[in-house]
């Protein structure tokens, strides 16, 4: 027999627990015995996890629209304002962009944060793909 102190609303109570036959546990309160019956088991849990966003996305001819940085000594670097995980990607390289326009929609702490380029210009290189985590200063997207 398995015993346990429990402690509810100030009271202490001495619980054994003994064998358990279909369901029907012999507990013992404080010297006092039971017949507890427990729920049935429902059957296997199954854990199921939200897909991640997909790999780069690709043009027709098979290449990768996210491309490595080939940073120019003027180019406006959009970085990521705090840690977080890509979601989407709205721009490609090339896109023009303005500075109120969603570049990218980063998640963080449960929250989607919408990145806006912050100027105008022509999308340089897509450092990230949607699914990546980013550290805080990272940068996701260049501009020329």
């Amino acid at each position: 027999m398995k015993e346990y102190k429990y402690k509810i609303n100030g009271n202490t109570y001495n619980v054994g627990i003994g064998d358990i036959v279909d369901n029907v546990a012999e507990v013992l309160v404080n010297g006092m015995p039971y017949k507890v019956e427990l729920e049935k088991k429902q059957g296997p849990v199954s854990i199921v996890s939200a897909p991640r966003p997909s790999a780069a996305p690709r043009t027709a001819t098979g290449e990768k629209v996210v491309s490595k940085p080939n940073v120019s000594a003027g180019g406006f670097q959009i970085k990521a304002p705090l840690p977080g995980t890509i979601l989407s990607i709205n721009v490609k390289v090339g896109d023009t962009v303005s500075a109120s326009d969603t570049v990218l929609m980063l998640e963080a702490m449960k929250m989607e944060n919408a990145i806006h380029a912050g100027r105008d210009g022509k999308v340089a290189s897509v450092n990230v793909s949607a699914g990546d985590s980013v550290l805080e200063g990272a940068v996701l997207i260049t501009l020329d």
